[in-house]
């Protein structure tokens, strides 16, 4: 149990960390913090994934740093194209999308950061995984233990919500691609009062989605912004309908 517990927080914790990088760079890139993470709680859990398989694979090469940078240049460009591949087809929209970064393979993987990601693998292996590992062993085993139980539980109502969340706007972006299809909705006005007719019987989105998901907010723009503001005119109604009543 102990030892499940110590990998368990060192994800956790590699997890937080990716969310902060994450969001210094959107901050460096847009001038302000924005919540950027599928998750509703401060972890990028692909970063902590990514941390785990570089010790776990990478830890007996320590003695060559530069095999370490290589091969981990390899194995976290592996994990995000094809952990962007798998969210593609179960969510049906692109969380991330280098398409405008040169040398990019399908718009899920960009040379530039695999440079960065094998930089970062350096720091993990050598820096951040020794600091951990010291911090987790002063931890009493009954602290860790019980601390790994309540955030363990925390981690999996997050991502139970968040995964009803993504599959709601999967299903909106359904939508919007079904209507435009149709011919009927390319009438002036007729898209918007046949979208509003469908989003009554779906669940709002929260608005932090369309800051989290920035790849899709560029490819469906226009129609993610008349969803925002469908589902406030929708919201705003019945708020008025309950306080007449």
């Amino acid at each position: 149990m102990y030892q499940i517990s110590l990998w368990f927080m060192k994800f956790i914790l590699f997890s937080m960390i990716g969310y902060i990088v994450e969001m210094v760079e959107c901050a460096l890139d847009e001038g302000k913090f924005q919540n950027r993470g599928f998750f509703c709680g401060p972890i990028l859990p692909i970063f902590g994934i990514g941390s785990l398989l570089l010790i776990w694979l990478l830890k007996p090469l320590s003695d060559f740093w530069w095999l370490v940078f290589f091969l981990g240049i390899f194995i976290t460009t592996t994990l995000e194209y094809f952990g962007g591949y798998l969210i593609e087809k179960v969510f049906h929209n692109k969380w991330w999308d280098y398409s405008d970064e040169k040398f990019n393979l399908h718009g899920r993987i960009c040379l530039k950061n695999s440079i960065l990601f094998g930089i970062g693998s350096v720091i993990i292996l050598y820096f951040l995984d020794p600091i951990i590992s010291r911090f987790l062993i002063q931890v009493k085993d009954s602290y860790l233990i019980g601390c790994s139980i309540v955030i363990g539980l925390l981690f999996f109502l997050d991502a139970t919500y968040s995964c009803i969340v993504a599959y709601n706007l999967r299903n909106h972006i359904i939508v919007v691609e079904d209507l435009k299809n149709q011919k009927l909705a390319k009438i002036p006005g007729m898209f918007e009062k046949m979208l509003t007719k469908r989003l009554k019987k779906m669940r709002r989105l929260p608005r932090r989605l369309f800051h989290a998901f920035p790849a899709l907010v560029r490819i469906y723009p226009k129609e993610l912004e008349l969803i925002r503001k469908i589902e406030e005119k929708l919201t705003n109604k019945k708020k008025k309908k309950k306080k007449r009543k």
